[in-house]
């Protein structure tokens, strides 16, 4: 990894800046400075004996690996942290090496000085082998050394300055809120924190700087930001860390629209310091429209394999498996020389996902289907099959009926298994998703679950439809929007409730009383009896961003001390008992389990 590609040098280099033991840096040494005297200072990258006495010695440090010629190296170990003076001069002629920015140059005429010495590293610190992740973690101090967290993280630091500089530039103010709060509802688990001057009462970790935000606004800070941890007590994967960072923000007297322009130029300038290259101006779907179309709410559009309506085809069919609400499909282009053993493989991973099955058809060279089901169709509804999904020999179809839902994210999950490239192919793909559902479902009690906190907005077109009852109410839309990566969920945000008389028919749709809306948002109900502005907001995930932008599958990747997917810290070896002085002090006793 060159310095350059680091994003660590600056034009003209360090030179004149680090004083003392250290003049240089490794990997800003060029052709330039031959003859130049200077003072290295790193670790012992390799070493390669040449003659009896005489050896190459690559020294790094956190900008790149130099040669240096040392006479008397013979003490020299892989990781020694060393202190290398001498002249830079050009390497003989034949020598060069065109994969190492420095590769035109040497420093020969060393003298050595061993700073510390050390053992063998428990995993080689090149890139060259996969190592085992919990024995990386483990030692992740080690791992931090590679080319591929140095580069990972410096990626993730140009990120959060771009951002930044971003916000900045809207006017937003960095404010940080506390870590320390009360327990709210958020919809995940609270990591909490026994008060030792309180015995028996708890403060919560914040899984989001929500309501805090919010009373900012109702301060008139006009436009907050920050780069805020979160917690939350939830099972962990690839995208999902316990602890995780978000440029989280919220400004006053603003709608949906700004918003998503406030939050596009961040990203897309995140994006730009890291590759380059601007993004495309992102696009814009509706949640119904991702639904029918990609079978997600995250849609993954760096490839085709859309979802095809197909409920009119079979409106009068006499074949019961097709007698459903919903009919989708999806044509495979090329997908018929798929084999009998993964196309049952494809059918019992469809039942896992929620399908009564998976129907398959092929289309033969003469385009007639060949099908276990074809015999059951019709041929009005073979001629419907094959137009709709504009069909052509040699393709595959694959067909899944139930209700609309269910239909969507079966069919969307088949998509992604059958056509999702790899996370660092196909190109940056932002797409905001607007007009989510103001309630997922209706519960046992008849009342609507709300979809996101009940502070979101209602739609202005939707009014009416609160009146309603049941699963009427699941026509409303909400002013919730979500901002999607190549199918992975960066964030979401909405424009919040401000008015009491719609926060209080909202409260009262989700059965919420007055003492309960009070015990749980009370500090928040009594900002706003004081003047609260018109306001909205919006929090994504850097880990995520920074992962995708880094080509990265997973979020450890961009992060210096993670945990493992188990929860575990192997580097510390969190989360440990603690001393039982500590438990009598806050009054506390752990029960067997």
């Amino acid at each position: 990894m060159s310095a350059e590609e680091a994003g660590t040098v600056p034009a003209g280099g360090f030179s004149g800046v680090a004083a003392g033991m250290r003049t240089r840096y490794c990997g800003e040494l060029r052709a330039d400075d031959d003859g130049a005297q200077v003072a290295l200072c790193g670790w012992v990258d390799r070493r390669r004996e040449h003659g009896e006495h005489l050896a190459f010695v690559d020294v790094r440090d956190r900008t790149g690996v130099v040669q240096c010629v040392v006479d008397g190296a013979a003490d020299l170990r892989s990781e020694y942290v060393v202190r290398v003076t001498g002249t830079v001069r050009h390497r003989p002629e034949g020598t060069a090496n065109p994969v190492l920015p420095t590769g035109e140059v040497e420093v020969g005429d060393c003298e050595v000085e061993v700073l510390a010495r050390a053992e063998p590293p428990p995993f080689p610190v090149d890139d060259r082998r996969d190592v085992d992740e919990t024995l990386r973690l483990r030692h992740r101090y080690v791992d931090l050394r590679r080319d591929r967290l140095q580069r990972n993280l410096r990626l993730r630091a140009r990120v959060n300055s771009a951002l930044r500089r971003s916000m900045e530039g809207h006017g937003f103010v960095e404010v940080e809120t506390p870590m320390l709060i009360a327990s709210t509802p958020e919809g995940a688990r609270d990591f909490v924190v026994p008060s030792r001057l309180s015995p028996g009462a708890f403060y919560a970790l914040p899984q989001s700087p929500q309501l805090f935000k919010q009373l900012c606004m109702v301060g008139g800070l006009d436009r907050y930001y920050q780069i805020a941890r979160c917690l939350r007590d939830e099972d962990l994967r690839a995208d999902r860390q316990f602890e995780f960072m978000q440029l989280d923000m919220e400004a006053s007297f603003v709608g949906q629209e700004e918003v998503l322009t406030f939050v596009s130029d961040a990203v897309a300038d995140a994006t730009e310091a890291v590759t380059g290259v601007r993004p495309a101006q992102m696009g814009r779907i509706t949640w119904r429209d991702a639904l029918d179309r990609y079978g997600s709410d995250k849609p993954d559009t760096r490839f085709g394999l859309e979802l095809v309506e197909l409920t009119p085809v079979f409106a009068g069919t006499g074949f019961n498996a097709f007698k459903a609400p919903c009919v989708k499909g999806i044509r495979v282009p090329g997908g018929a020389s798929t084999t009998r053993n993964q196309l049952d493989s494809l059918t019992d991973s469809a039942k896992r996902w929620g399908a009564k099955g998976l129907v398959w058809m092929k289309v033969e060279p003469d385009g007639t289907l060949t099908s276990p089901v074809a015999k059951f169709l019709s041929e009005p509804e073979q001629v419907g099959i094959r137009a709709s999904l504009a069909a052509e020999p040699g393709d595959l179809l694959l067909l899944v009926a139930d209700e609309w839902l269910r239909t969507c994210h079966v069919l969307g999950l088949v998509r992604l298994a059958l056509g999702r490239p790899p996370v660092n192919e196909g190109g940056h793909h932002f797409l905001w998703v607007v007009d989510f559902p103001l309630f997922e479902a209706i519960g046992d009690d008849g009342r609507p679950v709300p979809a996101h906190h009940p502070f979101t907005m209602p739609h202005d077109d939707d009014w009416e439809l609160l009146a309603g009852e049941g699963e009427a109410l699941l026509a409303v839309r909400s002013q919730a929007y979500d901002l999607t990566l190549n199918g992975w969920e960066l964030g979401s945000g909405s424009v919040r409730i401000h008015r009491p008389d719609v926060q209080r028919r909202i409260f009262a749709l989700l059965g919420i009383g007055e003492e309960e809306a009070s015990a749980k948002f009370g500090f928040l109900l009594d900002a706003f009896r004081y003047g609260a502005p018109p306001h909205a907001g919006f929090a994504f995930g850097i880990d995520r961003l920074a992962a995708l932008l880094a080509g990265e599958e997973n979020i450890r990747e961009v992060i210096a001390f993670p945990k493992t997917q188990s929860g575990t810290d192997p580097l510390t070896g969190a989360p440990t008992p603690i001393d039982p002085a500590q438990l009598t002090e806050l009054g506390l006793r752990v029960l067997p389990r």
